[in-house]
């Protein structure tokens, strides 16, 4: 069994996102009832979407962890936890002892929720799953047990699945995706911060009534406003800053411009890699409805995506390229943190973009719920460095030299990892139970009134911004 287990883990991490999620696509869309050329076709769009929006998501990688380590660079600033970005995490995940069983069970939670009718989403990020076994090795790095480990992973696979259906209308209403929800924990963790800061926001007199929206911003500043130009002028304060002292004139105008110019391809490439991934995505959708409808009525199923869908979003993207230098002032300022981050500033519009349907695409409120969902952020990262260290030890994963513990944003920052292993180390069996019935609970309480969840979500108007004058989103 461990052989055969072995043999699919290599497999999937082998082939990565990009070639195994254009199969399991095909073969979903096969069994459903699509035909086998546009299924085939299907798959490879979406395959060729994902691509393309990694290859988008690399060069904005590039261009801010190079702005980052000159910041840092001019700040001076030192700390002993250092981020070594998400395919890092990705690795020790998949290298740890729970890694080896994480996608049958993964599956095996998605099955039973499926046929429980407690979940709509059949999620096909098989890839992804590597979330919910880098909890789990958390967890074993806490308790020694595999078991323990084991069952965190499983009930981070169902805590994805709630986030998911808790968030899909709001995703397809201010996305313009339809059919498809975002079972992805480094995104979905976003949703309770975010309802709570926009409810403090709200009665908070001035604050609450300006908007920034990116559809209101284009209006006011004209081309100025446009997303393409948005991304020059971040690129070039960014640049600025990183950069003003990077050599003589002529380097640093260079090195400005280049950070302008690459950020602003960004804000421009990212949306049109999504609509790729969208036209790959009808094919798959109208199968999936129709299976469903002949055998469940009007039962919705929807396809579980990576929240890499909703980035090329203009709110999404502008919003975390502020975050950028806010979230090195973060580091810099916060009382007792110990992180400094590097390799996954890159990753802050998968944090963020899950917050766009609350806030009504709102710029600022997402800026403002950036702030504070980083600022607990460090925290707990600060925290949980000892375990990650230790999981990263224990799948094999070299430290970079000079380094005594490491993190990342995806998942070392997330306040979800770190409640489930304290209440675990803490607790054991009590602490999983305790977890699993919270989980319960919230599945419960969304079947019995969706409609009021999903508000808070984001989807439904007038959503909480536009009721204190913010125009509609620019998916409407």
């Amino acid at each position: 069994m461990d052989g055969l287990l072995s043999g699919l883990k290599t497999i999937v991490d082998s082939l990565g996102a990009t070639v195994l999620l254009p199969i399991v696509i095909f073969v979903i869309a096969v069994v459903m009832g699509a035909k086998p050329g546009r299924a085939f076709r299907a798959g490879v769009t979406i395959g060729v979407a994902f691509i393309g929006i990694n290859l988008v998501v690399g060069l904005m990688f590039t261009s801010l962890s190079d702005v980052a380590q000159a910041i840092v660079k001019n700040t001076g600033i030192t700390r002993d936890v250092v981020d070594v970005g998400w395919p890092s995490a990705a690795a020790i995940a998949f290298g740890s002892s729970v890694g080896l069983w994480v996608i049958p069970i993964g599956i095996a939670v998605n099955v039973l929720l499926l046929m429980t009718r407690m979940t709509r989403t059949l999620n096909v990020d098989v890839w992804n799953f590597w979330h919910f076994a880098f909890i789990g090795s958390l967890v074993v790095a806490a308790t020694d047990s595999l078991f323990y480990g084991l069952v965190a992973a499983a009930l981070m696979a169902a805590l994805a699945l709630l986030f998911a259906d808790w968030t899909a209308k709001a995703v397809q209403r201010f996305y313009g995706i339809p059919g498809v929800s975002v079972p992805h924990l480094a995104s979905g963790q976003i949703l309770p911060i975010a309802i709570a800061v926009n409810w403090v926001i709200d009665r908070i007199p001035g604050l609450n009534a300006i908007n920034l929206d990116t559809d209101v911003i284009q209006k006011k500043l004209g081309v100025f406003g446009e997303p393409v130009i948005l991304g020059l002028g971040i690129g070039l304060v960014l640049g600025a800053i990183g950069y003003y002292d990077a050599g003589d004139a002529a380097t640093v105008v260079s090195k400005v411009l280049k950070t302008g110019m690459n950020l602003a391809a960004v804000m421009f490439l990212l949306p049109r890699m999504v609509k790729i991934l969208m036209e790959g995505l009808i094919p798959v959708s109208e199968a999936a409805r129709s299976f469903v409808q002949k055998r469940a009525g009007d039962r919705e199923i929807l396809v579980g995506l990576d929240s890499a869908i909703l980035i090329g979003h203009p709110a999404a993207i502008s919003s975390a390229l502020i975050l950028v230098p806010i979230a090195i002032v973060l580091s810099i300022i916060l009382p007792g943190n110990r992180v400094i981050l590097f390799a996954d500033l890159a990753v802050i519009p998968f944090l963020v973009a899950m917050a766009a349907p609350v806030v009504g695409g709102n710029v600022l409120r997402m800026v403002i719920i950036g702030t504070v969902t980083l600022a607990v952020g460090f925290y707990v990262a600060t925290a949980l460095a000892p375990l990650f260290t230790s999981a990263a030890v224990s799948a094999g994963f070299a430290l970079p030299e000079g380094t005594t513990q490491i993190t990342s944003i995806v998942d070392g920052f997330l306040w979800v990892s770190y409640v489930l292993v304290e209440a675990v180390s803490g607790l054991g069996i009590v602490g999983l139970l305790a977890v699993l019935a919270v989980i319960a609970l919230c599945f419960i309480g969304f079947h019995r009134r969706p409609a009021a969840w999903e508000r808070l979500a984001g989807s439904d108007d007038p959503a909480p911004a536009q009721a204190k004058g913010a125009a509609a989103s620019p998916a409407e």
